[in-house]
């Protein structure tokens, strides 16, 4: 079974969020996030997913900065989850982060959603102002396929995300998650968010653990060393090895396409002891992603890889940015 992680298409857009709703209805706070943000049964109605399903389409042609990720098997070709993360690679202005709310709700309804959805970007804006950061805020699994390690190679390419970018990730977890991201070397922050019994409509308040990954290249600043001394930028080279459970990377350098006087495409290979092969990521030729110039070059530099790589069954070769093979079911 291979889980294949990769940018989403528009044409994944109803299939990715038959997964996220999916997921979504079977967990305890996600059934309560969802009968907030959309009241009674509209997440159920043909017309709402429709039109859940333009104004996605729309926000994809207009947002610069927020990534949605499918999970794969490419075995079958089903997506299996989704990711959405915002990447902010420049400082932003106040302007460009202040908060919009909720705006397809109106009166109480609206009220209520942003009662709930505030106090996370107030501790965002405390936490990073505008300053470069990654923040990834949905990560869900499809139920039936829960237990197949598509949340590990989500935070497998999070925290690879974070590594190359070599900036800090933050996301709002769960309780009971806690423990698995600091096995990846996440830290839990000392701000907390509590949501109330009253606005959540459940017997006790709810709190909601933050959790934030400093990259390899920041050299073992604690986040709040880092943010007292103003989020200076960190001086530490990405690292070869990504710092990820049992891992250990090696590069293919296409020395062809240096010759020829375009920027070489490195492709970083890591081999897990688990019987786990992860393509950890990309650096293509000329632009980033290598889509735009070069592309007979690029074409070649990945037919090279892919004949290295030993990976006869991936769904989706035009630019993974992993692969896992999983030999259980964990």
């Amino acid at each position: 079974m291979v889980l294949v992680v990769l940018p989403a298409l528009i044409p994944d857009i109803r299939r990715l969020y038959d997964v996220y709703f999916s997921a979504f209805k079977h967990d305890k706070m996600g059934q309560i996030l969802l009968q907030i943000l959309f009241p009674g049964s509209l997440v159920d109605s043909e017309e709402f997913r429709a039109a859940h399903a333009a104004g996605t389409l729309d926000y994809w042609h207009k947002s610069s900065v927020q990534y949605t990720f499918k999970c794969v098997d490419s075995e079958t070709g089903e997506i299996v989850g989704i990711a959405l993360g915002d990447v902010y690679l420049q400082p932003r202005s106040e302007e460009e982060r202040k908060f919009e709310g909720v705006p397809w709700l109106q009166g109480e309804q609206r009220e209520r959603a942003e009662k709930v959805l505030k106090p996370l970007w107030e501790v965002r804006e405390n936490l990073f102002g505008g300053q470069p950061y990654l923040y990834v805020h949905v990560i869900g699994v499809e139920p039936k396929h829960q237990g197949r390690k598509a949340g590990a190679a989500v935070i497998e390419w999070g925290t690879d995300l974070c590594e190359r970018t070599n900036l800090p990730l933050y996301f709002e977890s769960s309780p009971s998650t806690v423990a698995l991201y600091e096995k990846w070397g996440y830290q839990r922050l000392n701000e907390k968010i509590v949501h109330s019994a009253e606005v959540l409509g459940t017997e006790t308040d709810i709190e909601v653990p933050l959790m934030v990954r400093m990259p390899s290249g920041a050299g073992g600043i604690d986040f709040y060393d880092w943010k007292a001394k103003g989020y200076p930028p960190f001086s530490g080279r990405v690292p070869k090895k990504m710092p990820s459970p049992s891992s250990q990377p090696k590069e293919v350098k296409d020395t062809a396409t240096e010759a020829n006087g375009a920027k070489p495409t490195t492709i970083a290979v890591t081999q897990v002891t688990n019987g786990t092969k992860v393509v950890t990521g990309v650096t293509a030729v000329t632009e980033v992603n290598g889509l735009n110039t070069s592309g007979a070059k690029a074409s070649s530099a990945w037919a090279r890889w892919w004949r290295r790589s030993g990976i006869k069954n991936a769904a989706d070769t035009a630019a993974p940015s992993q692969i896992i093979r999983s030999s259980d079911n964990h």
